[in-house]
């Protein structure tokens, strides 16, 4: 459990990141971000390594 984050992990966590800031700063594209980061939560669970 005290593993190192490898980089994709680092990089969902980054992209969340910028979307939630972009969102907070500009709301107009806070729908628009929305959908691109639940996109990336559902790439990131059906690619999830087992």
């Amino acid at each position: 459990m005290n593993e190192p984050i490898d980089v994709r992990t680092t990089v969902l966590l980054l992209a969340g990141g910028g979307a939630a800031y972009v969102a907070f700063q500009h709301p107009a594209f806070g729908a628009a971000l929305l959908v691109g980061v639940a996109v990336v939560t559902l790439l990131h669970v059906l690619l999830e390594r087992r």
